[in-house]
Protein backbone atom coordinates (compact mmCIF):
# COMPACT_ATOMS: atom_id res chain seq x y z
CA UNK A 1 0.00 0.00 0.00
CA UNK A 2 1.81 3.54 -0.96
CA UNK A 3 0.92 6.63 0.80
CA UNK A 4 -1.16 8.08 -1.95
CA UNK A 5 -3.39 4.91 -1.99
CA UNK A 6 -3.51 5.45 2.02
CA UNK A 7 -4.47 9.20 1.78
CA UNK A 8 -7.10 8.35 -0.59
CA UNK A 9 -8.57 6.06 1.44
CA UNK A 10 -8.80 8.32 4.05
CA UNK A 11 -10.52 10.82 2.07
CA UNK A 12 -12.80 8.38 0.98
CA UNK A 13 -13.82 8.03 4.84
CA UNK A 14 -14.37 11.25 5.27
CA UNK A 15 -18.21 11.23 5.75
CA UNK A 16 -17.47 7.49 8.00
CA UNK A 17 -19.02 7.58 11.51
CA UNK A 18 -16.34 7.13 14.41
CA UNK A 19 -17.50 3.73 15.03
CA UNK A 20 -17.04 1.93 11.45
CA UNK A 21 -13.01 0.99 11.58
CA UNK A 22 -11.29 0.85 8.33
CA UNK A 23 -9.72 -2.33 6.97
CA UNK A 24 -8.25 -5.11 9.08
CA UNK A 25 -4.98 -5.51 8.51
CA UNK A 26 -1.27 -5.74 9.90
CA UNK A 27 2.31 -4.86 9.17
CA UNK A 28 2.75 -8.52 8.13
CA UNK A 29 0.20 -8.02 5.51
CA UNK A 30 1.48 -4.65 4.08
CA UNK A 31 5.02 -6.03 3.77
CA UNK A 32 3.69 -9.47 1.29
CA UNK A 33 1.68 -7.06 -0.76
CA UNK A 34 4.56 -5.02 -1.51
CA UNK A 35 6.72 -7.89 -1.92
CA UNK A 36 4.35 -9.66 -4.27
CA UNK A 37 4.15 -6.50 -6.64
CA UNK A 38 7.59 -4.55 -5.98
CA UNK A 39 9.79 -7.80 -4.62
CA UNK A 40 13.28 -5.79 -5.48
CA UNK A 41 12.11 -2.28 -3.44
CA UNK A 42 14.14 -2.24 -1.09
CA UNK A 43 12.73 -2.37 3.00
CA UNK A 44 15.04 -2.24 5.36
CA UNK A 45 18.79 -0.96 5.36
CA UNK A 46 21.22 -1.56 8.25
CA UNK A 47 23.35 0.87 9.43
CA UNK A 48 27.06 0.75 8.26
CA UNK A 49 28.75 0.65 11.61
CA UNK A 50 26.39 -2.58 12.64
CA UNK A 51 29.34 -4.94 12.68
CA UNK A 52 31.21 -2.92 15.29
CA UNK A 53 28.39 -3.13 17.99
CA UNK A 54 26.77 -6.41 16.88
CA UNK A 55 29.03 -8.83 15.77
CA UNK A 56 26.68 -9.08 12.66
CA UNK A 57 26.69 -8.28 9.15
CA UNK A 58 25.19 -4.52 7.83
CA UNK A 59 22.40 -6.26 5.22
CA UNK A 60 20.05 -4.52 2.97
CA UNK A 61 16.94 -6.20 2.71
CA UNK A 62 14.52 -6.37 -0.37
CA UNK A 63 10.95 -6.56 0.22
CA UNK A 64 10.96 -9.77 -1.46
CA UNK A 65 13.99 -10.83 0.95
CA UNK A 66 12.50 -9.64 4.01
CA UNK A 67 8.68 -11.07 3.86
CA UNK A 68 10.43 -14.67 3.46
CA UNK A 69 12.98 -14.00 6.60
CA UNK A 70 10.14 -12.75 8.23
CA UNK A 71 8.35 -16.16 7.49
CA UNK A 72 10.91 -18.86 8.33
CA UNK A 73 11.29 -17.11 11.96
CA UNK A 74 8.08 -17.24 12.26
CA UNK A 75 7.77 -20.91 11.06
CA UNK A 76 10.80 -21.13 13.67
CA UNK A 77 7.78 -19.53 16.74
CA UNK A 78 5.09 -21.74 15.70
CA UNK A 79 7.02 -24.47 16.21
CA UNK A 80 7.48 -23.56 20.11
CA UNK A 81 3.84 -24.57 20.40
CA UNK A 82 2.38 -21.97 22.33
CA UNK A 83 -1.10 -20.28 22.64
CA UNK A 84 -2.34 -17.92 19.68
CA UNK A 85 -2.19 -14.80 21.16
CA UNK A 86 0.54 -15.16 23.74
CA UNK A 87 2.89 -11.92 24.52
CA UNK A 88 6.82 -12.14 23.28
CA UNK A 89 9.16 -9.65 24.68
CA UNK A 90 11.66 -8.07 22.11
CA UNK A 91 14.31 -6.57 23.54
CA UNK A 92 16.67 -5.46 20.34
CA UNK A 93 18.21 -1.79 18.37
CA UNK A 94 16.36 -0.55 16.02
CA UNK A 95 18.24 -2.45 13.68
CA UNK A 96 16.98 -5.08 10.67
CA UNK A 97 16.43 -7.99 13.48
CA UNK A 98 14.23 -5.66 15.32
CA UNK A 99 12.08 -4.82 12.15
CA UNK A 100 12.10 -8.78 11.00
CA UNK A 101 10.97 -10.04 14.62
CA UNK A 102 8.00 -7.40 15.31
CA UNK A 103 6.43 -8.99 12.01
CA UNK A 104 7.43 -12.40 12.40
CA UNK A 105 5.94 -11.93 15.84
CA UNK A 106 2.64 -11.04 14.27
CA UNK A 107 2.60 -13.71 11.52
CA UNK A 108 2.90 -16.38 14.18
CA UNK A 109 -0.25 -15.33 15.64
CA UNK A 110 1.61 -13.90 18.69
CA UNK A 111 1.28 -10.32 20.59
CA UNK A 112 5.19 -8.32 20.43
CA UNK A 113 6.02 -6.64 23.67
CA UNK A 114 8.38 -4.04 22.89
CA UNK A 115 10.82 -4.05 25.82
CA UNK A 116 13.75 -0.93 25.48
CA UNK A 117 17.16 -2.33 25.39
CA UNK A 118 18.22 0.16 28.33
CA UNK A 119 16.39 -1.59 30.72
CA UNK A 120 17.50 -2.74 33.69
CA UNK A 121 17.20 -6.44 35.17
CA UNK A 122 14.99 -5.47 37.47
CA UNK A 123 12.66 -3.41 34.95
CA UNK A 124 12.77 -6.34 32.47
CA UNK A 125 11.46 -8.58 35.00
CA UNK A 126 8.77 -6.42 35.96
CA UNK A 127 7.53 -6.11 32.76
CA UNK A 128 7.98 -9.91 32.39
CA UNK A 129 5.96 -10.52 35.01
CA UNK A 130 3.44 -7.89 34.65
CA UNK A 131 1.87 -8.95 31.06
CA UNK A 132 2.57 -12.47 31.43
CA UNK A 133 5.41 -12.70 28.92
CA UNK A 134 5.72 -16.19 27.53
CA UNK A 135 9.02 -16.17 25.44
CA UNK A 136 11.71 -13.11 24.95
CA UNK A 137 13.83 -12.39 21.79
CA UNK A 138 16.89 -10.10 21.85
CA UNK A 139 20.53 -10.37 20.87
CA UNK A 140 23.75 -11.30 21.99
CA UNK A 141 26.16 -8.69 21.92
CA UNK A 142 25.04 -4.60 21.81
CA UNK A 143 28.33 -3.20 21.84
CA UNK A 144 29.68 -3.63 25.41
CA UNK A 145 26.60 -4.92 26.61
CA UNK A 146 25.03 -8.98 26.58
CA UNK A 147 21.27 -8.46 26.33
CA UNK A 148 21.03 -12.17 25.93
CA UNK A 149 23.13 -13.06 29.37
CA UNK A 150 20.54 -10.07 31.29
CA UNK A 151 18.07 -11.81 29.77
CA UNK A 152 19.31 -15.28 31.09
CA UNK A 153 19.24 -14.05 34.73
CA UNK A 154 15.58 -12.82 34.28
CA UNK A 155 14.06 -16.19 33.15
CA UNK A 156 16.19 -17.41 36.27
CA UNK A 157 13.88 -15.19 38.47
CA UNK A 158 10.79 -15.55 36.19
CA UNK A 159 9.88 -18.88 35.64
CA UNK A 160 6.79 -18.15 33.30
CA UNK A 161 8.92 -17.45 30.93
CA UNK A 162 9.22 -20.64 28.58
CA UNK A 163 11.80 -19.75 25.65
CA UNK A 164 14.27 -17.06 25.42
CA UNK A 165 16.23 -16.67 22.25
CA UNK A 166 18.72 -14.49 20.44
CA UNK A 167 20.42 -13.66 16.83
CA UNK A 168 23.94 -14.40 17.16
CA UNK A 169 26.93 -14.13 17.21
CA UNK A 170 27.86 -16.08 20.65
CA UNK A 171 24.53 -16.99 21.66
CA UNK A 172 24.39 -18.22 25.52
CA UNK A 173 23.84 -21.96 26.21
CA UNK A 174 20.54 -22.44 26.93
CA UNK A 175 19.16 -19.78 24.37
CA UNK A 176 17.82 -20.65 21.63
CA UNK A 177 19.87 -19.16 18.41
CA UNK A 178 17.60 -17.33 15.88
CA UNK A 179 20.14 -17.59 13.43
CA UNK A 180 19.33 -21.12 12.80
CA UNK A 181 15.67 -20.54 12.01
CA UNK A 182 16.51 -18.04 9.53
CA UNK A 183 18.98 -20.80 7.96
CA UNK A 184 17.02 -23.62 8.66
CA UNK A 185 15.87 -24.57 4.98
CA UNK A 186 13.26 -22.54 2.97
CA UNK A 187 10.04 -21.11 4.47
CA UNK A 188 6.91 -23.39 4.06
CA UNK A 189 3.80 -21.72 2.65
CA UNK A 190 1.27 -21.48 5.11
CA UNK A 191 -2.45 -20.99 4.70
CA UNK A 192 -3.68 -18.05 5.49
CA UNK A 193 -2.17 -15.50 7.73
CA UNK A 194 -3.28 -14.92 11.35
CA UNK A 195 -5.36 -11.82 12.35
CA UNK A 196 -2.47 -9.16 13.98
CA UNK A 197 -2.84 -9.88 17.81
CA UNK A 198 -1.42 -6.43 18.18
CA UNK A 199 1.38 -5.16 20.07
CA UNK A 200 2.09 -4.23 24.32
CA UNK A 201 4.48 -0.83 24.73
CA UNK A 202 4.73 0.73 28.00
CA UNK A 203 3.88 4.43 28.92
CA UNK A 204 7.28 6.64 29.78
CA UNK A 205 9.09 3.82 29.88
CA UNK A 206 7.31 2.28 33.01
CA UNK A 207 7.87 -1.34 33.13
CA UNK A 208 4.32 -1.35 35.65
CA UNK A 209 2.29 0.68 32.70
CA UNK A 210 2.00 -1.95 30.05
CA UNK A 211 -0.78 -0.44 27.22
CA UNK A 212 -1.97 -2.99 24.40
CA UNK A 213 -3.02 -2.42 20.93
CA UNK A 214 -4.36 -4.12 17.93
CA UNK A 215 -2.11 -4.29 15.00
CA UNK A 216 -5.07 -2.47 13.10
CA UNK A 217 -4.45 0.43 15.10
CA UNK A 218 -1.00 0.43 14.35
CA UNK A 219 -1.53 0.63 10.69
CA UNK A 220 -4.14 3.02 11.09
CA UNK A 221 -1.62 5.48 13.49
CA UNK A 222 0.80 5.38 10.75
CA UNK A 223 -1.60 6.12 8.13
CA UNK A 224 -2.65 9.76 9.88
CA UNK A 225 0.96 10.47 10.39
CA UNK A 226 1.48 9.69 7.04
CA UNK A 227 -1.20 12.60 5.74
CA UNK A 228 1.14 14.94 6.73
CA UNK A 229 4.66 12.85 6.25
CA UNK A 230 3.53 12.13 2.86
CA UNK A 231 6.39 9.41 2.05
CA UNK A 232 6.56 8.35 -1.77
CA UNK A 233 6.46 4.35 -2.72
CA UNK A 234 10.42 3.25 -2.64
CA UNK A 235 11.43 6.71 -0.66
CA UNK A 236 13.39 6.60 2.16
CA UNK A 237 12.80 7.16 5.93
CA UNK A 238 15.55 7.36 7.97
CA UNK A 239 14.69 7.01 11.74
CA UNK A 240 17.05 7.86 14.78
CA UNK A 241 14.28 6.93 17.04
CA UNK A 242 13.68 2.95 17.68
CA UNK A 243 10.58 0.62 17.72
CA UNK A 244 10.77 0.55 21.65
CA UNK A 245 7.55 2.36 22.24
CA UNK A 246 5.00 3.59 19.58
CA UNK A 247 6.22 6.97 18.52
CA UNK A 248 9.19 4.74 17.62
CA UNK A 249 6.96 2.12 15.91
CA UNK A 250 4.16 4.63 14.08
CA UNK A 251 6.90 7.16 12.62
CA UNK A 252 9.49 4.31 11.53
CA UNK A 253 8.75 0.53 10.66
CA UNK A 254 4.90 0.92 10.84
CA UNK A 255 4.91 4.17 8.00
CA UNK A 256 7.79 2.60 6.03
CA UNK A 257 5.22 -0.26 5.30
CA UNK A 258 2.34 1.86 4.71
CA UNK A 259 3.82 3.46 2.28
CA UNK A 260 5.78 1.01 0.71
CA UNK A 261 8.85 2.76 1.59
CA UNK A 262 12.23 1.68 2.63
CA UNK A 263 12.95 1.82 6.24
CA UNK A 264 16.75 3.09 7.35
CA UNK A 265 17.67 3.34 11.34
CA UNK A 266 20.02 4.08 13.62
CA UNK A 267 20.41 2.39 16.46
CA UNK A 268 23.39 4.07 17.81
CA UNK A 269 23.75 7.58 16.66
CA UNK A 270 27.29 9.19 15.39
CA UNK A 271 27.26 12.73 13.83
CA UNK A 272 30.06 11.50 11.20
CA UNK A 273 28.35 8.17 10.29
CA UNK A 274 24.63 10.27 10.48
CA UNK A 275 25.95 13.09 8.16
CA UNK A 276 27.02 10.76 5.75
CA UNK A 277 23.99 8.51 5.56
CA UNK A 278 21.72 11.76 5.09
CA UNK A 279 23.35 12.81 2.14
CA UNK A 280 23.34 9.67 0.56
CA UNK A 281 21.39 10.58 -3.22
CA UNK A 282 17.85 9.20 -2.14
CA UNK A 283 14.67 10.91 -1.35
CA UNK A 284 14.81 11.19 2.32
CA UNK A 285 12.56 11.34 5.53
CA UNK A 286 14.18 12.11 8.39
CA UNK A 287 12.02 10.90 11.47
CA UNK A 288 14.60 12.63 14.77
CA UNK A 289 13.99 13.37 18.31
CA UNK A 290 12.62 17.17 18.55
CA UNK A 291 15.91 18.36 20.44
CA UNK A 292 18.10 17.78 17.55
CA UNK A 293 16.21 20.87 16.07
CA UNK A 294 18.59 23.41 16.79
CA UNK A 295 21.72 21.52 15.82
CA UNK A 296 19.93 21.23 12.47
CA UNK A 297 19.15 24.77 12.13
CA UNK A 298 20.95 26.92 10.04
CA UNK A 299 22.76 24.11 8.13
CA UNK A 300 22.72 23.36 4.53
CA UNK A 301 20.33 20.19 4.18
CA UNK A 302 21.07 17.78 1.43
CA UNK A 303 18.51 18.43 -1.36
CA UNK A 304 16.90 14.64 -1.46
CA UNK A 305 15.68 15.37 1.87
CA UNK A 306 11.98 16.19 1.75
CA UNK A 307 11.04 16.63 5.25
CA UNK A 308 11.75 16.53 8.92
CA UNK A 309 9.56 15.09 11.63
CA UNK A 310 10.41 16.43 14.95
CA UNK A 311 9.18 14.13 17.47
CA UNK A 312 8.20 15.29 20.56
CA UNK A 313 6.91 13.92 23.76
CA UNK A 314 3.80 15.44 25.75
CA UNK A 315 4.97 17.21 28.07
CA UNK A 316 6.76 19.37 26.01
CA UNK A 317 7.19 23.24 24.23
CA UNK A 318 6.91 24.25 20.82
CA UNK A 319 9.91 25.71 19.63
CA UNK A 320 10.27 29.32 17.67
CA UNK A 321 8.29 28.91 14.29
CA UNK A 322 11.15 31.16 12.61
CA UNK A 323 12.55 29.94 9.22
CA UNK A 324 14.91 33.33 8.55
CA UNK A 325 18.49 32.16 7.91
CA UNK A 326 20.10 32.75 10.83
CA UNK A 327 17.19 33.08 13.28
CA UNK A 328 16.12 30.98 16.44
CA UNK A 329 14.91 27.64 15.79
CA UNK A 330 15.54 27.88 12.15
CA UNK A 331 15.19 24.88 9.88
CA UNK A 332 16.58 25.95 6.26
CA UNK A 333 13.88 23.55 4.82
CA UNK A 334 9.99 23.70 3.34
CA UNK A 335 8.94 21.01 5.18
CA UNK A 336 8.96 20.05 8.70
CA UNK A 337 6.66 18.25 10.90
CA UNK A 338 6.03 18.34 14.27
CA UNK A 339 5.13 14.71 16.01
CA UNK A 340 3.74 14.98 19.28
CA UNK A 341 3.35 11.53 21.18
CA UNK A 342 0.77 11.56 24.04
CA UNK A 343 2.28 8.85 25.64
CA UNK A 344 1.06 5.88 24.20
CA UNK A 345 -2.34 6.97 23.54
CA UNK A 346 -1.91 8.62 20.26
CA UNK A 347 0.53 9.81 17.89
CA UNK A 348 -0.41 13.55 16.34
CA UNK A 349 1.18 15.03 13.40
CA UNK A 350 1.03 18.49 11.56
CA UNK A 351 2.83 20.08 8.80
CA UNK A 352 4.31 23.50 10.27
CA UNK A 353 2.92 26.78 8.16
CA UNK A 354 -0.12 24.51 6.70
CA UNK A 355 -3.65 24.04 7.98
CA UNK A 356 -2.58 21.16 10.29
CA UNK A 357 0.40 23.01 12.33
CA UNK A 358 -0.36 21.48 15.58
CA UNK A 359 -0.40 24.84 16.94
CA UNK A 360 -3.57 25.31 15.03
CA UNK A 361 -5.15 22.09 15.26
CA UNK A 362 -4.34 21.57 19.46
CA UNK A 363 -5.65 25.10 19.53
CA UNK A 364 -9.15 24.36 17.73
CA UNK A 365 -9.34 20.85 17.89
CA UNK A 366 -11.97 20.65 15.09
CA UNK A 367 -9.42 21.73 12.27
CA UNK A 368 -7.97 18.17 12.49
CA UNK A 369 -8.68 17.22 9.07
CA UNK A 370 -8.55 13.43 9.50
CA UNK A 371 -12.02 10.91 9.17
CA UNK A 372 -13.73 10.21 12.43
CA UNK A 373 -13.05 6.68 12.24
CA UNK A 374 -9.30 7.64 12.03
CA UNK A 375 -8.95 9.85 14.60
CA UNK A 376 -10.78 12.54 16.44
CA UNK A 377 -9.72 15.06 19.45
CA UNK A 378 -11.64 17.36 21.95
CA UNK A 379 -10.61 19.42 25.11
CA UNK A 380 -12.58 18.34 27.94
CA UNK A 381 -13.91 20.67 30.72
CA UNK A 382 -10.79 20.82 32.83
CA UNK A 383 -8.68 21.54 28.99
CA UNK A 384 -7.53 17.83 28.66
CA UNK A 385 -7.16 16.32 25.33
CA UNK A 386 -9.01 13.57 24.42
CA UNK A 387 -8.80 10.95 21.25
CA UNK A 388 -10.81 8.71 19.79
CA UNK A 389 -11.11 6.64 16.53
CA UNK A 390 -8.66 3.62 15.69
CA UNK A 391 -5.67 5.39 15.42
CA UNK A 392 -5.99 5.80 18.73
CA UNK A 393 -7.91 2.79 20.12
CA UNK A 394 -5.36 1.55 22.90
CA UNK A 395 -6.27 0.41 26.82
CA UNK A 396 -4.23 -0.31 29.73
CA UNK A 397 -3.24 -4.13 29.97
CA UNK A 398 -3.61 -5.81 33.25
CA UNK A 399 -2.68 -9.27 33.19
CA UNK A 400 -5.00 -11.87 32.39
CA UNK A 401 -8.05 -9.06 31.39
CA UNK A 402 -9.49 -9.04 28.19
CA UNK A 403 -7.73 -7.42 25.16
CA UNK A 404 -10.29 -4.77 24.05
CA UNK A 405 -9.27 -1.42 23.29
CA UNK A 406 -12.82 -0.02 21.03
CA UNK A 407 -12.94 2.32 18.46
CA UNK A 408 -15.89 4.30 19.55
CA UNK A 409 -15.06 5.62 23.24
CA UNK A 410 -12.83 8.69 24.22
CA UNK A 411 -8.94 7.82 25.51
CA UNK A 412 -8.66 10.77 28.05
CA UNK A 413 -4.46 11.92 28.16
CA UNK A 414 -3.14 13.65 31.48
CA UNK A 415 -2.34 16.62 29.14
CA UNK A 416 -3.45 20.07 28.05
CA UNK A 417 -2.91 22.32 25.44
CA UNK A 418 -0.98 25.81 27.02
CA UNK A 419 -2.88 28.03 24.58
CA UNK A 420 -1.66 31.82 23.37
CA UNK A 421 -4.06 33.93 20.51
CA UNK A 422 -5.60 30.48 20.17
CA UNK A 423 -2.64 28.68 19.08
CA UNK A 424 -0.97 25.74 21.25
CA UNK A 425 2.72 26.80 22.30
CA UNK A 426 2.99 24.16 24.26
CA UNK A 427 1.52 20.76 26.39
CA UNK A 428 1.57 20.28 30.09
CA UNK A 429 0.36 18.08 32.27
CA UNK A 430 -3.23 18.79 33.47
CA UNK A 431 -4.48 19.97 36.60
CA UNK A 432 -7.52 16.65 36.85
CA UNK A 433 -10.36 18.85 38.03
CA UNK A 434 -11.11 16.98 40.80
CA UNK A 435 -7.75 18.17 42.42
CA UNK A 436 -9.00 21.97 41.47
CA UNK A 437 -12.39 20.98 43.26
CA UNK A 438 -10.57 19.21 46.65
CA UNK A 439 -9.01 21.86 49.41
CA UNK A 440 -7.44 18.62 51.21
CA UNK A 441 -4.85 18.39 47.47
CA UNK A 442 -2.12 20.55 48.49
CA UNK A 443 1.12 20.43 45.24
CA UNK A 444 4.19 19.13 46.68
CA UNK A 445 7.29 20.87 44.96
Amino acid sequence: MSAQRAITQIEASQAMPADVPLRRIGLGGLLAATARRHPARIAVIDPADKPDWSGRPAITWTYAAASEIVERLARGLRSWRLPPGSRIGLCLPGSAESALAILAVEAAGHVACLLPVSWDEDRLLAAAQGVALSAILTQARLGSAAPAERMCTVAARYFGLRYLAAFGPDVPDGVINLDRFVLDGPAEATAGSPAPAGIISFVGGDPNRPVYRSGESVVAAAAAHLVAARVAPAERILSLIGPHDLRGLVTGLASALVAGATLEAMPLFDGAAFAATLRRPVPTHLVAPAFLEKNLAGRDLPAELRSIALVHRAPARFPGRSRVVGGPQSLRLDTVIDTMAFDETAILSGRRGSPGDLALVLGKPERLALPPSLMTLHRGPDGRIAFRGQACAATTLQRGSPQNALNEIWHDTPYAAVLFAGLATAIEAAVPSEALASPEIVAVA
